[in-house]
């Protein structure tokens, strides 16, 4: 496994990640980003960032955008951007695109689930020639692609679609994320680490990973039982750990999982 953490396609980015001793960066490309100036027109500089720093991208994904239309149509504009984007993975050499699917309430659950796999049969595809995979996030942002139920439907019907799991989304859901790692482990590409913390059944926090409810060691031990050698990508998310205390906080995590890295 290797440890990484999510960050802006610059060079900052990088001299930081290289600083914390971490393999790889992820960049979350999401709803309202400035794709053209911010990444598209800046891709010969990010590769000179990762051969300079020997920081590897391990991650780009794309969150919130709607790939379905109210009318029941795939968003061809937004099928174009994900291509676009999975051909800088292929640029970068980062191996894995990440993104999700809306839900359409004026249409059925059916006709939600085959336009999902329409749209992400055709990303497989395409990432396929590309050496590529496609993972789908297990987050609820404008995704509703992340329960048992869909995921037989919808991973059951695309043989090489992945999934990008992140334990707090099931926790703060009332899931049981080992359960869910246990049964779709084989199909997880993708990993994101953040801290949860519940109290009196309420989201209190997302603290630093290490520093939360999360049993990491008992996760960990399922994706070793399946071979598991994508990343492990650092997020920090909480309203309360910023400035000195989130960097303080962000060294204990890279600490943290070093010791569960075998």
């Amino acid at each position: 496994m290797k440890l990484g953490i999510i960050g802006s396609p610059n060079k900052e980015s990088f001299k930081y990640a290289k600083q914390k001793g971490l393999d790889f960066l992820e960049f979350t490309l999401n709803i309202g980003y400035d794709l053209d100036n911010q990444f598209f027109n800046k891709l010969d500089e990010i590769k000179d960032y990762i051969n300079k720093y020997n920081v590897l991208v391990g991650s780009i994904g794309r969150w919130g955008t709607d790939k379905i239309s109210s009318k029941g149509e795939i968003i061809k504009e937004e099928l174009e951007i994900s291509k676009k984007l999975i051909d800088a993975c292929e640029f970068l050499n980062c191996p894995v695109f990440v993104c999700g699917v809306n839900y359409v309430k004026e249409i059925s659950f059916y006709q939600n689930c085959s336009l999902a796999i329409e749209f992400l049969t055709e990303l497989v595809n395409y990432a396929k020639q590309k050496n590529v995979k496609v993972a789908t996030y297990n987050c609820r942002w404008n995704n509703f692609i992340y329960s048992e139920e869909t995921w037989k439907i919808i991973h059951g019907h695309i043989d090489d679609l992945g999934i990008k799991y992140d334990p707090s989304h099931s926790i703060y859901d009332n899931g049981d994320y080992l359960k869910e790692a246990r049964d779709w482990g084989k199909r997880f590409y993708h990993v994101h680490i953040k801290g949860s913390l519940m109290i009196d059944r309420q989201r209190f926090d997302d603290p630093p990973a290490g520093l939360d409810i999360t049993n990491w060691g008992a996760f960990l031990s399922i994706l070793y039982a399946y071979n598991y050698k994508g990343g492990l990508s650092i997020e920090p998310h909480s309203q309360n750990w910023h400035g000195e205390l989130g960097e303080k906080g962000v060294d204990f995590t890279i600490r943290f999982f070093k010791n569960l890295i075998l």
